[in-house]
């Protein structure tokens, strides 16, 4: 049970790495703060002045909401690169030390669902399928040289 445990908090540990890796060098656009000035007025009272401050508001809001869906699409390219990367780590220098490279495993794919999610906030469709099937690939090859392949070699 202890090894259980070990090898889920492992994983979780190396999905947040990467995620928290990936937002320390490569930031996310920022959403514009509310004008102060706005906060306590009726928009049908604004002045000239505030209804320009309003503009420049919705502008910034416009362009961050614009810019959202490409990062998360480039933030999901990203962390299925890792979760590759820890997969076939965890597949090949770590198939010996069953306890890491199965928290290395789990942890890749963890890593794997966070990109999934990030790409479903990319709002792209396509995008969004490609990833999908990305996954589907991953997990099927995964139970086969997980599974399968050491099967296998028993039977023989």
């Amino acid at each position: 049970m202890v090894k259980v445990l070990y090898k889920l908090f492992l994983a979780l540990m190396i999905a947040l790495f990467v995620g928290f890796g990936i937002s320390v060098f490569y930031t996310s656009p920022k959403s514009p703060d509310f004008p102060t000035e706005l906060q306590t007025k009726n928009p049908d009272s604004f002045t000239a002045e505030q209804n320009k401050i309003n503009d420049e508001y919705n502008q910034q809001q416009q362009t961050y909401l614009d810019q959202f869906p490409l990062y998360s699409r480039n933030v999901s390219a990203i962390a299925i690169g890792f979760s590759i990367l820890l997969l076939i780590l965890s597949l090949t220098l770590l198939i010996g030390v069953e306890i890491i490279g199965d928290g290395v495993l789990f942890g890749g794919l963890f890593t794997l669902i966070y990109g999934i999610i990030r790409g479903f906030m990319s709002e792209d469709s396509k995008y969004q399928f490609i990833v999908v099937t990305v996954g589907l690939i991953i997990a099927v090859a995964l139970g086969y040289i997980k599974f399968i392949i050491p099967e296998k070699k028993l039977k023989k």
